[in-house]
């Protein structure tokens, strides 16, 4: 399979979406695969809403004059809310990706400023098959801005359906609805 380079413009990165590796059965996956989202703005909206659901009320992110007087010299979108407009954005097809398993290695590289748009570009790392229903795909995810620097990056692993398995073949094969040791993080 051929490895796609990441697209320049959100009309690119759009048409790119239905050829990335979400598409693809879990046996079609290979390392190195590559992909690129749609972009979204950060709005004031966006920074807002985010600090009155999670109660993330740091100045940084909700106070015009202590931000002005910050390192970054104005108010900055949370980390967190970064990461989630990344999950948001990533084309994770239900009728394959059945659940995030892991989120690691989180590094926050620059601030996401309001007004930014952001999107992701990210590649396979590793596809190792769980049982005869699914596997393990370990992606590695950069949210990158209009600029094309990078904000922040993180690995994201997922368990991914194969084709014909139909999604409750993950709770059958292991004796109930309860969520398969494949599927548990060990602590």
């Amino acid at each position: 399979m051929t490895v796609q380079t990441p697209p320049s413009t959100d009309q690119d990165r759009a048409r790119n979406v239905a050829a990335s590796p979400f598409s693809l059965d879990l046996d079609e996956l290979e390392p190195g695969q590559r992909f690129a989202t749609r972009g979204r703005t950060i709005t004031e909206s966006d920074v807002v809403s985010f600090a009155a659901l999670t109660g993330d009320r740091h100045p940084q992110h909700v106070d015009v004059a202590w931000a002005a007087e910050s390192r970054f010299g104005e108010r900055v979108a949370h980390g967190m809310l970064v990461l989630s407009y990344a999950v948001g954005l990533v084309p994770l097809d239900p009728d394959r990706v059945l659940a995030l398993r892991r989120v690691r290695e989180a590094v926050f590289k620059r601030p996401a400023r309001l007004g930014d748009t952001v999107h992701v570009e990210g590649r396979i790392d590793e596809v190792k098959p769980l049982d005869e229903a699914a596997g393990l795909v370990a992606t590695g995810w950069r949210v990158v801005r209009q600029d094309g620097a990078t904000l922040a990056r993180v690995a994201v692993d997922v368990i991914w359906r194969r084709d014909g398995s139909p999604e409750r073949a993950l709770s059958d094969a292991h004796g109930g609805p309860e969520a398969p040791e494949a599927l548990v993080v060990p602590l």
